[in-house]
């Protein structure tokens, strides 16, 4: 059974805003943000993970042991370390995923940065990444961070997004528009 949206960013906000606080105060954002990526891509990379953040069957305690043991295991921060067992102590593992996205936005304002996602055909090149990397930031006016991850259903093109703003240039995207087009014409 799993709780509204909005109750879980709530709950993910609230455990972000106290660690994130504790890390500027310590000087450690620069650790916070390294536990944040690494944290992050042990949950896309392991299906156990996942399943032990959201599976209600394994008691606190059993949760508590197993996300501390890999926090350990990862070399994260005391504090990332802590704040994950309180989580599993208090039975809110599950808002891991919004927890670390929180936090992700935090650190991007502290440091005057803005997070692009961008979903592309193919893996984009460092030159690409570079170059995409300094025209937004022409257009927002802030350092850009990218997301990037790969979608080879799009065919051609991209999709970035940031923040509220999304830009579709993927020729998937073209190809709906234009049948579209032709379901209205004939």
């Amino acid at each position: 059974m799993s709780e509204p949206a909005s109750i879980s960013s709530g709950i993910a906000e609230r455990y972000a805003a106290a660690l994130f606080e504790i890390s500027r105060e310590d000087g450690s954002l620069d650790t916070l943000e390294g536990d944040v990526d690494a944290l992050d891509a042990a949950l896309k990379d392991s299906a156990d993970l996942r399943d032990l953040i959201r599976n209600p069957v394994y008691s606190r305690d059993a949760q508590g042991k197993a996300i501390t043991a890999v926090a350990e295991k990862m070399g994260t921060s005391t504090q990332m370390r802590n704040t994950l067992a309180l989580m599993a102590s208090k039975r809110r593992l599950f808002v891991v995923p919004a927890f670390l996205t929180q936090l992700r936005e935090m650190i991007a304002e502290e440091k005057g940065e803005v997070t692009a996602d961008v979903t592309s055909a193919v893996e984009l090149t460092d030159a690409q990444r570079t170059q995409l990397a300094d025209t937004l930031k022409a257009k927002v006016g802030k350092d850009v961070k990218l997301n990037t991850k790969v979608d080879d259903a799009l065919i051609g093109g991209l999709i970035v997004k940031v923040g509220s703003k999304m830009i579709d240039t993927s020729i998937r995207s073209k190809l709906a528009s234009l049948q579209n087009a032709m379901k209205e014409v004939g």
